[in-house]
């Protein structure tokens, strides 16, 4: 059984990033100034990302970047003179999605691990595979697949396998939805997603609600299973969450599983006291409210 399960937190902010450092978070995710899925989260500048590298290096954690939308032809020319002062100051690792962006790193960074995107929607060993060609260490599964389809998977590459085991998830298979730049102009591929599926809808004159599979994911509760399948990152969803809520929920994670490997009793007893600290902080905080701009 793999004892050393990475905590991944999500950073929206400098202040975010420090937050999930100080809750015990083992690695960071955050986005730059282009190309990731949310543009509207606050970001960090070159300055600053490569800032907030030192100073999770001197924690001890790791940090990792998402270039995590589709590329256009031309932007694969900015990419290099983008990725190079963060690959010089020791970048852990990027989060991609755009097949054109896995080749075009694995041939100008060949030391920079690359994971790839729940938005690759790999369903399968083969789909690893073939990534595992590229250089791809690391797969964030499509969440629509079972513990066991994981758990086979990870057995047959050898890859790394990430999940989202906590917050607030894509209504559309593994992300791919079109609804946001068909009815907004705002491409969710583009980092720019209006979150269509969180307004409010109604059928048969019936009253409006949201849509209930939208509701925040919790995953505290089934922590033997998911360790017990191999899934060797434990993902935190929130890019554009308070401080408060990412160290809440990174710190109620990180008790849990190492009360778990501590004593198992123990956690099964502490479940509901998880479960009322996470509470206090799943209202959903988004800085970004659903308002339609003009396509990219």
């Amino acid at each position: 059984m793999n004892r050393d399960v990475e905590i991944l937190a999500p950073a929206g902010s400098m202040e975010c990033l420090r937050a999930a450092v100080a809750a015990g978070a083992d690695a960071i995710y955050l986005g730059g100034t282009k190309f990731g899925a949310r543009a509207y989260a606050q970001n960090l500048s070159e300055e600053d990302l490569v800032q907030a590298i030192e100073y999770v290096h001197i924690h001890g954690r790791k940090i990792y970047m998402t270039v995590n939308t589709l590329l256009k032809d031309r932007e694969l020319n900015e990419l290099y003179a983008y990725l190079l002062p963060y690959y010089k100051a020791g970048l852990d690792g990027v989060i991609v999605q755009d097949i054109g962006a896995v080749k075009f790193i694995g041939e100008y960074f060949p030391e920079m691990p690359v994971h790839a995107s729940t938005q690759m929607t790999i369903t399968n060993t083969l789909g690893a595979d073939f990534l595992k060609r590229y250089g791809i260490t690391r797969v964030v599964p499509a969440r629509e697949l079972s513990l066991k389809e994981i758990r086979d998977m990870k057995k047959q590459t050898g890859l790394e396998m990430e999940c989202f085991v906590h917050g607030a998830l894509c209504y559309c298979y593994s992300g791919q939805c079109l609804l946001s730049s068909m009815i907004g102009g705002r491409s969710g591929n583009r980092g720019q997603c209006a979150q269509p599926c969180r307004l409010p809808y109604q059928t048969e004159g019936k009253k409006p609600a949201d849509l209930m599979s939208l509701k925040d994911l919790c995953t505290i509760d089934i922590l033997p299973e998911l360790i017990d399948a191999g899934i060797d990152s434990f993902k935190i969803e929130g890019r554009m969450k308070t401080a408060l809520y990412v160290a809440t929920v990174a710190r109620t994670y990180r008790m849990a599983i190492d009360d778990y490997f501590e004593n198992p009793k123990k956690y099964e007893e502490n479940i509901p006291k998880y479960k009322t600290l996470i509470s206090q902080c799943t209202y959903r905080q988004y800085t970004t409210g659903f308002f339609f701009g003009k396509p990219d």
